[in-house]
């Protein structure tokens, strides 16, 4: 796989990351800051690294299900690891600025 197929395969990987919600956020998951990596490996394997806006999130079942099965849908994705990681914590700073205009907070 050459970079650029990488690449490619990565920014399907953020199109379809932008179709997952918070059932209760109006913002998509990729834009609220919540995947902190996008790792694609030579043999197709994705690691990927996300959290969630509070680590006792009612959804959190849903979202990484979600999260899993459309990330493995995407051509050239063989097999998605997808860790839940609270570290560094999330907060209002990670949002893109779409998000924060509208969440309100611009």
């Amino acid at each position: 796989m050459t970079q650029e197929e990488k690449t490619l395969i990565e920014e399907r990987i953020v199109d379809v990351l932008k179709t997952v919600y918070d059932p209760e956020i109006p913002v998509n998951i990729y834009d609220l800051g919540m995947i902190y990596k996008i790792n694609m490996q030579e043999d197709g394997t994705l690691d990927m690294d996300m959290t969630f806006t509070a680590p006792s999130c009612p959804a959190a079942d849903f979202i990484l299900e979600d999260v899993r099965t459309k990330v493995e849908s995407v051509e050239g994705v063989k097999t998605a690891n997808v860790n839940l990681v609270f570290e560094p914590m999330w907060d209002q700073s990670m949002m893109s600025e779409e998000a924060r205009i509208e969440l309100g907070f611009d």
